[in-house]
């Protein structure tokens, strides 16, 4: 067999029905060196031997450490567990509890499943609701919402009944995957069991479900039965509301919904609801709307923090107030703010977007005297700006700035130099720029291959662009498509 040939996939609920475990790739399968134990004194040797390590035992875990990297650090934690295991059932406690933890945080919902499953085969293993309710969380911020229902459903088959925050993950986890109406149904079958009322944090997570799918005619509804049942809403409820509606456009509604709340004076307003009202009206353009609102905040007392003054100068950047972008500069250093890489990223993407070539290059020096080191994001706005300013050979001098520095470059980045080059007829310079992307570890994206191809057609390289369409079919990309 070849030895890049990978094992087939099995299904998720896999994990779940069986004890045994899915064997890994072959190219994920690394043999483990043998755990080397001190050894015994001549006197002591045979009074106190240890029992025989159980191979199928520690071939369960180990695989289970080795899949998807789930558990970095758990690997020496386990191999030391094992060593006291007779059997796979009989594992050590705070190794496979560990094991989980680790998969739950580091958001490896495949090794999860299978550690639960291995889990649930211990002797000693007794269902709790907060296991069930991280996993069902997990696997809705994965988007497996099947999953999160398999899992619901082994509460059952376990006679676990279950309790309000595993109905809330569940409905969480539904949420995330658009299924919304499924969410409410969980919410009403939580009712109809436990005859106990959602709590505010159920509430909040429906809401939140709501705002992302951008269904805000379900909120009234939900707001009006939390104040029904006596459930008072917290100010992260009121800022996941407002965040949304700023997020989705509709600023007379979050303003509406920011009075409501102000008048009733059950929630105080806090940072967060302040930096999302000045997004909202910043991003569209509503200088003046976001000003008087800067004024009233302050006047309840809320001062702004290094996020607040990073929004007023992209927002006073995007709409060529440049003086009062630099005044909110000066105070930051009036006030002690250290200026972040979001701050000068802001005030160079302006000037080199509207070709202050000489203003924008003064920012990026007083950048890098001040110690804020530049960033991918960075450089993709000194390369746009000499691009519009035909100023190709300083892109040169911005290339070997990076190979001097120990910078980060992604995907947009190496994006920028392409279109650069391409644009201006370079396409040697430009196959250059994709090679050495490409051996930086960049993977190339739909804007890469669109760029070339369109730089070939625009050049009558008519064979160029066909060979790159067929290279990118025969690697299987379909973002062309």
């Amino acid at each position: 067999m070849d030895p890049t040939t990978t094992a087939p996939t099995p299904t998720p609920s896999s994990y779940l029905h069986s004890s045994t475990f899915f064997s890994p790739p072959l190219h994920l399968q690394r043999k483990r060196a043998p755990l080397l134990l001190p050894q015994a004194t001549k006197d002591r040797k045979r009074k106190h031997a240890s029992p025989p390590l159980d191979p199928t035992a520690k071939q369960a875990l180990s695989r289970i450490l080795t899949t998807e990297a789930a558990v970095l650090r758990v690997g020496r934690r386990a191999a030391a567990a094992m060593a006291n295991a007779n059997s796979k059932r009989r594992l050590w406690p705070r190794a496979v509890l560990e094991a989980l933890d680790e998969a739950i945080a580091h958001g490896r919902w495949e090794a999860a499943l299978q550690i639960f499953a291995l889990l649930r085969n211990q002797v000693w293993y007794k269902p709790r609701s907060q296991t069930y309710a991280r996993l069902i969380t997990l696997l809705g911020k994965c988007g497996r919402a099947k999953e999160a229902n398999e899992i619901f459903h082994f509460m059952h088959s376990e006679g676990f009944k279950p309790t309000i925050d595993v109905y809330t993950s569940l409905a969480g986890a539904y949420g995330r995957a658009g299924l919304l109406q499924e969410a409410f149904q969980i919410m009403d079958e939580m009712k109809t069991v436990l005859q106990s009322r959602p709590d505010e944090y159920t509430y909040t997570v429906l809401i939140n479900a709501c705002v992302r799918l951008k269904r805000f005619d379900h909120i009234p509804r939900l707001l009006e039965e939390m104040t029904y049942v006596g459930v008072e809403s917290n100010i992260v409820t009121y800022n996941s509301i407002i965040d949304g509606y700023g997020k989705a456009g509709l600023l007379e509604d979050m303003e509406c919904f920011l009075r409501n709340m102000l008048e009733e004076a059950k929630c105080m307003p806090d940072l967060y609801t302040m930096n999302s009202v000045l997004w909202s009206f910043g991003n569209k353009g509503k200088i003046d709307e976001m000003e008087r609102w800067y004024d009233e905040f302050q006047l309840m007392g809320i001062e702004p923090d290094v996020q607040t003054l990073n929004i007023l100068i992209k927002s006073y950047g995007n709409f060529h107030a440049y003086r009062k972008m630099i005044s909110v500069l000066s105070y930051m250093n009036k006030r002690f703010f250290t200026p972040t890489v979001v701050t000068y990223n802001s005030i160079i993407e302006c000037f080199g977007r509207n070709g202050q070539i000489e203003k924008m290059e003064y920012y990026f020096r007083l950048m890098k005297i001040k110690g804020t080191k530049p960033n991918s994001m960075t450089y993709c706005s000194l390369v746009n700006a000499y691009r519009k300013a035909g100023m190709l050979y300083k892109i040169s001098g911005v290339m070997r700035q990076t190979e001097n520095t120990d910078v980060a470059l992604d995907t947009p980045f190496f994006n920028c130099v392409i279109n650069a080059f391409g644009k201006a007829g370079e396409v040697e310079i430009m196959e250059e720029m994709f090679s050495l992307m490409k051996e930086k570890g960049c993977k190339p994206d739909t804007i890469t291959f669109e760029t070339m191809i369109q730089v070939y057609d625009s050049c009558g390289m008519v064979e160029a662009a066909y060979s790159l369409r067929m290279k990118t079919k025969e690697m299987g990309n379909k973002l062309l498509e």
